[in-house]
């Protein structure tokens, strides 16, 4: 029994042993196989795609520069100026040119004439105030002269003037005409004297009514060239239009500055002048009633010779 099955076992055993020996050599090739493997194949692998490599940066020509710096919009906007008042004069059209140096000139002769007025009038004020004080204690036209001396002056001219129409009056009674033909001697001398006074009043008085009226035709003809300008230019950048607007008002700026001066000066003038012309009207007065004492007197020592 027992050999009976050792003779089914052996079988068995051997075809199970076949078995786990070739499951180990489907498992691990063989070495020849493996040698097979590792020779170079003849066929041709699979292509493989690369990843594209960056481009190479390319070096921009000095000509290709010039060109983009031409296109780019800061290249077409105009080179800045300085818009100083001298810059913009110098720049400035013909017209508004002319315009802004004749109202220079306006405001030179303005602060001239004020000079020159504030120097005149001083002095006149003070010479005829010392005149009216050196005559205050005369009793005669005579006495008067000897006052003043050699002085020259509004006051030496009444005193004259008096003198000279008794002198030419003499033998005549009437002492109503004569105070009649000293009184417009009188008033000639201060007519004149207002006219010399007042001399260089009526040019103040020019260009202060004018001027600002100068300076906006400088202006208007300014801003016109501005219109102009940016028709032709075809844009409407404020860079392109400012330089020329700001000249156009640097015209009426300059008016202003002549006009606003020349008015105060002259009111100032008219105010001073007329406190002068009533000192002048003292002096008049004053030779009158000088006059008037040598009339009465003389008629009085007429009178006591004829009583006598």
């Amino acid at each position: 029994m027992f050999r009976t099955m050792l003779k089914l076992l052996g079988p068995l055993v051997v075809l199970a042993m076949a078995s786990a020996a070739s499951a180990q050599q489907s498992a691990s090739p063989s070495p020849q196989a493996a040698a097979v493997s590792s020779r170079p194949s003849t066929q041709p692998a699979a292509p493989v795609m690369a990843a594209p490599a960056p481009p190479a940066p390319v070096r921009a020509s000095s000509d290709d520069v010039a060109v983009d710096n031409a296109k780019s919009p800061t290249s077409i906007t105009p080179a800045l100026r300085e818009l100083s008042p001298w810059s913009m004069l110098l720049s400035a059209d013909a017209i508004v040119k002319a315009v802004m140096i004749g109202l220079a000139f306006a405001s030179l002769a303005t602060w001239t004439i004020f000079i020159a007025k504030m120097f005149e009038l001083s002095v006149a004020r003070r010479k005829l105030r010392a005149s009216l004080h050196r005559i205050a204690e005369s009793r005669s036209l005579a006495e008067a002269q000897f006052a003043l001396g050699e002085r020259t002056g509004v006051m030496s001219a009444f005193i004259a003037a008096a003198i000279r129409e008794a002198r030419l009056s003499a033998g005549i009674s009437s002492d109503s005409g004569i105070r009649e033909r000293a009184a417009s001697s009188f008033a000639e001398i201060a007519r004149a004297e207002a006219r010399g006074i007042r001399l260089g009043m009526g040019l103040l008085a020019t260009i202060g009514a004018t001027s600002p009226f100068v300076g906006l035709f400088g202006t208007v003809w300014g801003i016109m060239n501005s219109f102009i300008g940016i028709s032709k230019a075809q844009t409407t950048d404020l860079a392109v239009v400012a330089p020329g607007i700001a000249e156009a008002l640097l015209a009426t700026a300059i008016g202003l500055v002549a006009a606003i001066p020349a008015v105060i000066i002259y009111n100032h003038f008219a105010r001073v002048t007329k406190t002068y012309l009533e000192l002048v009207s003292r002096a008049s007065g004053a030779a009158g009633r000088l006059l008037s004492r040598d009339l009465d007197r003389s008629h009085g020592g007429a009178h006591l010779r004829a009583a006598e």
